[in-house]
């Protein structure tokens, strides 16, 4: 049985990381993250997708630290003997390029792995008994101190980071990582409210618009705006992006036909 699944329905994609009993990762599992978010952009009628974990004890709690791999190594894959991380790194990478928006549905711990994935995430809502953190610092490890400066200031993110302290989701909220808090019980319903409403808009639009805010995220203002100019004149090219305004100035709903 795979560790993730894939369930598909009115544009949205819900992916649930599911691997009794903390949703723990390995290789097998980096490869099912990497091919299932890299395939959810070959599909046009996914509009946005939901990233959650199986259960309410946790999103991901970070990297199975059972024993590695005892395969001889002749029968390894070279990139697992000569760069480890390669395959954590490719989940990543593929939650970020995934061509539609990824909402994070974080409920329980989201640790180390588990915080770079949600932080990979375009937008988190979360459970009331969510956790954050990389506790990798207490096990002779480093964790994703990258993705939390995605999230966080520079002083906070060295704290989390240097002390393995766990933060609440409330915490996260408070400081801007995470859009909502909510009862675990209605965790999934928040996720597709959002998701419903992201699904409304030019799925032209919406793919565009990911793919330069990451360009841009790490642009100066001058540079990123202009490439902003681009994406927007490209856009503009598309009937839906002019159905959108014709839409509007009749108060009507769009109708997108991918043209």
């Amino acid at each position: 049985m795979p560790d993730v699944r894939v369930e598909k329905r009115d544009h949205i994609a819900i992916v649930t990381l599911d691997r009794p009993p903390v949703n723990a990762v390995n290789n097998e599992t980096f490869v099912q993250i990497r091919d299932v978010f890299a395939a959810l952009g070959d599909d046009r009628d996914v509009r946005v997708a939901i990233f959650t974990g199986a259960g309410e004890k946790a999103f991901c709690a970070g990297a199975d630290l059972s024993p590695p791999n005892s395969a001889p190594r002749s029968e390894r894959h070279p990139l697992e003997l000569t760069d480890p991380g390669y395959l954590a790194r490719e989940a990543m990478w593929a939650i970020i390029d995934c061509a539609v928006p990824v909402i994070g549905a974080i409920n329980g711990y989201a640790l180390g792995a588990g915080l770079a994935y949600a932080a990979c995430c375009d937008m988190l809502v979360a459970s009331e008994n969510a956790t954050f953190g990389t506790p990798e610092i207490n096990v002779g490890l480093l964790g994703a101190s990258a993705h939390l400066s995605l999230m966080m200031g520079r002083h906070k993110a060295r704290e989390m980071f240097l002390t393995g302290e766990q933060v609440s989701a409330q915490e996260m909220y408070r400081i801007g990582a995470v859009r909502e808090v909510t009862a675990p019980d209605k965790l999934m319903d928040t996720a597709l409210e959002l998701a419903r409403e992201l699904a409304t808009k030019s799925p032209i639009a919406m793919r565009l618009a990911k793919e330069s805010m990451n360009r841009i995220e790490n642009l100066p203002v001058r540079e990123g705006y202009r490439t902003e100019q681009d994406y927007t004149t490209r856009l503009m090219r598309f009937d839906d992006s002019r159905e959108a305004r014709r839409a509007f100035r009749e108060k009507r709903d769009p109708e997108y036909k991918w043209e």
